[in-house]
């Protein structure tokens, strides 16, 4: 907003501020505490912390009335179950109910829940200091953070700007490219090329780079710049890469548009929450050089694939390629909190702070020590842990688990990548009734859209797996069944 529109608003706020003084004013001390009171309502009995007098009723009646859940309704909220505590995969919920987590929290908590050293960096850090800003002041948790995160990124991403979320890590990338180029003397170079197909998060400069037709956002296509998109990749994760049929277009939207262009956006061999598509390796690698060849930057968003999730430490590393700028999420904490940071290379860093300019970006939470020491626990824990052979095993049994889903009328695709098992449908799912027939068979997913899809802990055993594969291999069979 410009300041001639923030100059536009504020004498309305000076009219309203004089016009409730001004009534206020006239009233008598008794009059005015009474009005005060019903201006500014709260309730001052004692509240007394996790109060398990309340009962289960009324505990989801509280939440059904004042809490509003991810993409839901409040007018029309669906059934919500209540958790009482989580080991190892395992959610027990408080109607004594023991489900699997097959979404590790929305793909985040890679070693299952209550774990010892994550527990253990929590509660040294919360003896030191909780939290602390981060402007003018450092910390050690960060530091050693920032050290790990650079030992195992790929390699040349070395500064790192650590955030609040995955999705903060999105805005903070877009705003660290066009800053590159506006410095350089290119400010025109301000839009970004995509595919269509793909999820970066849900504020706004993330929006703008999900899919605008098939994505969460239609309703704010409006309110958002508008970026070029190309097709999604058509060729599969293991399909024969041919160049001219699947990334001609890619190229030619990048040539018609590089002169407005600041950076092409990806998530590297797997689009997440725009539709679970695996795409192959070899058109992220002729990605990686048309972005060359062309002088646009490349981003990145690892924040579902990275950390193992596709076999690979980084979706990137499928293709042997390195991005000028990543994002990273999600598991970076290990699903204890949350926390995003985006790494950039030294000529991106230089770039975005020519002439000494700062970066204008700075959040209250920014390298929050807490986080930091769990991140990096979280970070020693993974590399110290045959994550990767975890990994495959788990890839090959929800292969086996979920082969027979292949040939069920209501099926269209069954595809695997990793730790990541999806079977896609022919039509949307009935969320309120998969999710209970899920649970009924000792099972936690959450499914959308026309998916149902895992992406369970790395630490899940082959009997947990089977449970879910099972329920997964019932529901489906079920769902065919009401179609016929």
């Amino acid at each position: 907003m410009s300041r001639w529109a923030f100059a536009s608003i504020r004498p309305v706020r000076q009219v309203h501020a004089f016009c409730v003084s001004k009534a206020l004013s006239t009233l008598s001390f008794e009059e005015t505490s009474s009005r005060s009171s019903k201006l500014c309502p709260y309730n001052i009995a004692k509240q007394e912390p996790d109060d398990e007098s309340i009962t289960p009723e009324a505990h989801l009646k509280i939440d059904r009335e004042h809490l509003w859940h991810p993409y839901t309704s409040m007018t029309n909220p669906m059934p919500m179950r209540s958790v009482a505590r989580a080991d190892g995969v395992y959610l027990t919920l408080e109607t004594g109910e023991r489900v699997v987590d097959g979404m590790s929290s929305w793909w985040a908590a890679v070693h299952g829940y209550n774990v010892p050293e994550l527990n253990e960096a929590a509660a040294r850090q919360l003896g030191k200091m909780s939290h602390v800003m981060f402007g003018g002041l450092t910390h050690r948790p960060a530091t050693e953070l920032a050290k790990r995160l650079v030992d195992i990124a790929p390699d040349g991403l070395t500064k790192v700007f650590l955030c609040d979320s995955g999705s903060v890590a999105v805005e903070v990338a877009i705003k660290m490219a066009l800053q590159f180029w506006s410095l350089q003397g290119f400010p025109r170079r301000s839009r970004l090329l995509t595919v269509r197909g793909g999820y970066h998060g849900d504020t706004f400069g993330a929006m703008a780079v999900c899919d605008p037709v098939n994505g969460m956002h239609s309703l704010f296509k409006d309110a958002l710049p508008q970026h070029v998109f190309a097709p999604r990749p058509a060729c599969t994760f293991h399909e024969e890469f041919r160049e001219e049929e699947h990334l001609d277009e890619f190229k030619q939207l990048l040539v018609e548009n590089k002169e407005e262009l600041a950076a092409v956006i990806m998530e590297p061999v797997l689009q997440g929450a725009g539709g679970m598509h695996m795409y192959s390796p070899q058109y992220l690698r002729g990605v990686r050089r048309l972005c060359d060849e062309h002088d646009v930057l490349l981003i990145l968003d690892e924040i579902a694939t990275g950390f193992g999730r596709t076999g690979e430490l980084w979706g990137s590393c499928h293709a042997n390629i390195v991005p000028d700028i990543m994002c990273i999420g999600k598991a970076l904490t290990g699903g204890y909190l949350t926390m995003g940071a985006t790494l950039a290379s030294s000529k991106v860093a230089e770039g975005v702070s020519a002439g000494g300019y700062p970066l204008m970006h700075g959040p209250t939470f920014m390298a929050n020590p807490l986080s930091c020491a769990i991140a990096a626990a979280s970070i020693q824990l993974l590399t110290e842990s045959p994550w990767r052979e975890r990994v495959r095993n788990i890839g090959a049994e929800l292969k086996d688990g979920l082969a027979g889903c292949a040939d069920v009328g209501v099926v269209k695709d069954v595809r695997v990548l990793g730790a990541v098992g999806v079977i896609e449908l022919n039509r949307a799912v009935d969320m309120q009734w998969i999710t209970a027939k899920l649970i009924q068979r000792g099972v936690w997913l959450r499914p959308f859209g026309r998916l149902l899809y895992t992406m369970p802990p790395y630490v899940i055993q082959s009997t947990e797996l089977q449970t879910i594969t099972d329920a997964m291999k019932d529901v489906v069979k079920a769902m065919d069944a009401q179609d016929r």
